[in-house]
């Protein structure tokens, strides 16, 4: 009988630790449900965009840091950007920071090269940066083999929920003069209200042609949620291993 109760009572103490961890998890949900209705989420996603970023004086360097492949939504964002970028400084030189084959004419880091090009970029400015593997891989690598770019006028073009930890990385490592222009998405220009009764259809499904909040808002709010929850990860890595 002893060790009846003995077993039931040690079988009470998980079960009760997952419980608990069930529950915090379903309140963790519920909140980032709520949450996703309102601002926040896209301004703390703005915050990492601007969060010590912006311009700085006698740019020298434009630095691109690819985060995905191409082509790809993001990839794309950030060869854009560093287009604007570079006709507004056309002495700068432009890195492509970026892990990849430079020999192989498919790889990303070549295409997004390519797509520099198309869109009119000088492709003797164009330097490539295939060896990093992370953040701050890249920073290290371009220390080593742009040692000028310490004291000179750096702009980085990234992600925004990726510009915060991609500057102070950089500053870590001891780059002085360091901005960024963060990659973000334009909103469309047009009125997308529209009038449910005129597109025909069941009339029970309730109406959701003037809630911008619900079609769009709402979704994108979730997504950002997503990356703001990946980044800040990402930072306690990077302040954790003294990167940051």
């Amino acid at each position: 009988m002893k060790t009846l109760a003995l077993s039931s009572r040690c079988l009470r103490i998980p079960y009760r630790l997952l419980r608990c961890l069930f529950l915090i998890f379903a309140f963790y949900c519920l909140f980032l449900l709520i949450f996703s209705f309102t601002t926040g989420p896209f301004w703390l996603y703005y915050s990492l965009g601007t969060k010590n970023s912006g311009m700085v004086d006698s740019t020298g360097y434009i630095v691109l840091l690819g985060g995905s492949g191409m082509p790809g939504k993001s990839a794309l964002m950030r060869t854009y950007y560093t287009h604007q970028l570079a006709e507004r400084y056309p002495d700068a030189s432009i890195i492509i920071a970026l892990p990849g084959d430079p020999e192989d004419a498919g790889s990303s880091l070549r295409e997004m090269k390519q797509e520099l090009c198309i869109r009119g970029t000088d492709t003797a400015r164009i330097r490539l940066e295939h060896e990093g593997r992370n953040t701050r891989g890249q920073c290290l690598q371009l220390k080593k083999k742009y040692p000028g770019m310490l004291h000179s006028g750096t702009l980085l073009v990234t992600a925004p929920e990726h510009m915060y930890r991609s500057i102070r990385t950089f500053r870590k490592a001891g780059f002085e003069n360091i901005g960024g222009v963060p990659a973000f998405e334009k909103a469309i220009e047009s009125d997308i209200h529209f009038e449910d009764d005129s597109l025909g259809g069941r009339t029970y499904v309730p109406p959701v042609g003037k809630s911008i909040q619900l079609r769009y808002q709402f979704w994108n709010h979730l997504h950002y949620e997503i990356l703001i929850m990946r980044e800040y990860m990402a930072l306690a890595y990077y302040k954790l291993k003294g990167w940051i």
